[in-house]
């Protein structure tokens, strides 16, 4: 590794923050000025642009037959976006979680990340699963948007201001402003990814990792850094709506959109090594559904909740490190992984659901 390789490297992470922190403040204005709620912005607009560069890493890797480094970017991406970004932004300061989220986008996520794992299970996600996947993400996008441009402009704006203050209209600025600033945004994390990814994939290839770990490490890491820089950025600034909707809006456009795409695009599909049908793809499913009963409880992310999501990024990472290296642990940390960790985490999470539904209800009772 060259000193030019470090440079771009520690380039890419401060032009990531710069394109975050410009994203999230033209695209939560232009959300104000369109009727549409930061909810749904961070579902939609936030969350597709910050995934852009999984997009372009599966797609240039698909076309060019590295089935297993755009696989494991998707994957990778998902499990990192959960447990990682969740966690620092929840450590940053309390995620409240809308009930939209609760009842209509962690489902749907749940959902595709178990669909994935279906069309998986034959060894391959060939280009009629990408086709499907492709087509799920459009209707998906669609009904978003649809949906959110059915709430009134008050309601929006009221929004705001609860979790914002009033606006000073001395600092509004003209829409065209804001789309320069989310078009700023955009093309920041698109090259400061680029920078980034390319010294990882070096550094780790001179450690003699395979294709698929370094998708599903480094290369996973390296495209989520716009996510994790828009969503801690988002927390820091209030818009905790964005911040959440963010990473589940980016989940799904990865299990559908890049996915889906990179499927089409590959000659014979994308072929899943067995690895992934028994562990990592389990893992991701998991994940996702461990949300569901965490945005449930309280309506939000509290910080030992977020914790423990970085606790469970930090052993999933190790187990496939010692994996690569070929160490004779791993059988046994994936069987305890699997078979006691992550259901036991899940029956937890369902414990804490009902005892929070009991509180609430006796909270409610008449005294």
């Amino acid at each position: 590794m060259d000193a030019v390789t470090l440079i771009l490297f520690l380039l890419g992470i401060v032009v990531l923050v710069a394109g975050a922190e410009a994203l999230v403040r033209g695209a939560s204005r232009l959300a104000v000025s369109a009727g549409i709620s930061p909810l749904v912005v961070g579902l939609t607009v936030v969350a597709f642009g910050t995934s852009s560069p999984e997009l372009a890493v599966g797609v240039s890797a698909a076309a060019r037959g590295d089935a297993d480094l755009a696989l494991g970017n998707v994957v990778g991406s998902n499990t990192f976006n959960v447990l990682l970004i969740l966690g620092v932004s929840s450590l940053v300061a309390s995620l409240v979680v809308a009930q939209r989220l609760v009842r209509i986008d962690v489902p749907v996520m749940i959902g595709a990340s178990a669909l994935t794992l279906v069309l998986a299970l034959d060894g391959a996600i060939g280009r009629l699963d990408g086709l499907l996947l492709a087509a799920g993400c459009v209707v998906y996008t669609a009904w978003t948007v649809v949906e959110g441009r059915r709430e009134t402009s008050a309601a929006v704006i009221a929004e705001y201001e609860a979790e914002l203050g009033p606006p000073e209209p001395s600092r509004r600025s003209p829409w065209y402003v804001d789309v320069g600033l989310v078009g700023l945004g955009l093309a920041l994390l698109v090259v400061g990814s680029r920078w980034l990814v390319d010294g990882a994939v070096e550094i780790a290839g001179a450690l003699g990792l395979s294709e698929l770990v370094i998708g599903l490490t480094i290369v996973a890491a390296g495209t989520s850094l716009p996510e994790v820089a828009t969503s801690v950025v988002a927390t820091v600034r209030g818009e905790r709506d964005i911040a959440v909707g963010n990473v589940v809006g980016s989940n799904l456009f990865n299990l559908l959109g890049v996915l889906g795409l990179s499927a089409i695009v590959a000659g014979d599909g994308l072929p899943v090594p067995d690895s992934v049908v028994r562990f990592d793809l389990p893992v991701m499913l998991a994940v996702a559904v461990a949300c569901l009963p965490i945005f449930f409880t309280g309506a939000s992310i509290s910080r030992w909740e977020g914790a423990v999501f970085l606790g469970y990024y930090a052993a999933y990472v190790s187990f496939l490190v010692l994996d690569a290296s070929g160490h004779g642990a791993v059988e046994p940390l994936s069987a305890v992984m699997l078979a006691f960790v992550v259901p036991i985490t899940v029956v937890t999470l369902v414990l804490v659901t009902v005892r929070e539904r009991r509180r609430r209800r006796a909270g409610a009772a008449p005294g």
